[in-house]
């Protein structure tokens, strides 16, 4: 090999980085600027447990990202993620306060998901109708049998729940929860089938062009159908891990998730247009909004809704990056 081969592959210079990477070079970028700031202004930033503690507040809201990243890369939108986390912790609570065993509540809490994110699916497909409207009437949907369920919140103090809430894993003198292990797990899983299986490849394909996808043979319905569905599945895993974070069920509890989640993938550089991004971008924009919220509880000074802000901010930064991305490769 010579050279100039070595010093080039597929065309493109070693050091060119190509296009559809950039968003999620940035994310990576900023994520390290954000943990450089933090560790310069506040000397217990830099204890490995503060890490450790971003993935344990954001493990639920990890897991259903990954859920919307599938979504969002067909040029999908799904909106009734948030209701559904709440709507699998609700029916998880009151199940195991009427006693039910563990085992059930949770297969019972699993199936939620994927049966509303399959429904959905299908009206999208067959009747042709656009996912903004039928996810929003999934959101309403949602939140309106969380009313149902009960109007107040529902504490959890089964055993099994509990336990598994409050075990901790050590990795020397730190630790992680159950909810960590599970997000990742879930991490992988999709990054898997998004990179290696004929699922992730139609989803690739229908989200750069639909109708090419149609005239390649591509099965364009069936692979709708089946991303939202796993966005259902994440949302009910997201809403037992919720369960587990918070050891209860409220109505009213994940409101404005949806929002948190779709400006997660789009930080981490999945194209709202679909066809480009990747699972590891998405955790990376997971850990934007774990870190960002972690500066601002070490300040101590700024409200809450700093952490909207700034969101907001790099949401139109990283939507403005994607635009001239999308111009260059034209």
């Amino acid at each position: 090999m010579t050279t100039t081969s070595l010093a080039t592959r597929a065309g493109r210079p070693w050091w060119r980085v190509p296009q559809r990477q950039v968003p999620v070079l940035a994310t990576l970028v900023l994520l390290l600027v954000m943990y450089a700031v933090g560790v310069s202004q506040y000397r217990a930033f830099s204890n490995v447990q503060v890490v450790f503690n971003v993935f344990i507040d954001n493990g639920f809201l990890l897991v259903v990202a990954v859920g919307m990243t599938f979504v969002i890369l067909t040029g999908g939108i799904d909106l009734s993620v948030g209701s559904v986390v709440a709507m699998t912790a609700m029916v998880s609570a009151s199940l195991l306060r009427d006693g039910l065993p563990p085992a059930l509540v949770l297969l019972i809490a699993l199936l939620i998901g994927p049966i509303l994110g399959f429904a959905m699916g299908c009206v999208i497909h067959f009747f042709d109708i656009q996912p903004f409207i039928v996810t929003l009437a999934g959101m309403f949907f949602a939140r309106g049998m969380c009313t149902w369920i009960s109007a107040t919140s529902v504490p959890i103090t089964d055993g099994f729940w509990t336990s598994a809430a409050q075990h901790r894993i050590h990795l020397g003198e730190n630790f992680v929860s159950i909810s960590v292990l599970i997000a990742l797990a879930v991490v992988a899983v999709a990054a898997g089938v998004l990179a290696y299986t004929r699922l992730g490849r139609n989803v690739y394909a229908i989200g750069g062009n639909q109708q090419s996808a149609l005239l390649m043979g591509l099965p364009v319905g069936r692979t709708k159908i089946t991303v939202y569905t796993i966005s259902g599945l994440c949302s009910a895993i997201g809403g037992i891990l919720l369960s587990f974070y918070t050891l209860s069920g409220a109505p009213l509890i994940a409101v404005g998730m949806e929002l948190d989640t779709i400006a997660a993938v789009v930080i981490g550089g999945t194209l709202l247009t679909g066809g480009s991004g990747y699972v590891l971008g998405t955790v990376l924009g997971v850990l934007v909004l774990g870190v960002i919220q972690t500066l601002i509880t070490f300040d101590g000074t700024l409200s809450s809704w700093w952490t909207k802000i700034v969101i907001g901010g790099l949401l139109f930064v990283f939507i403005l990056l994607q635009r001239l991305v999308g111009i260059r490769t034209r």
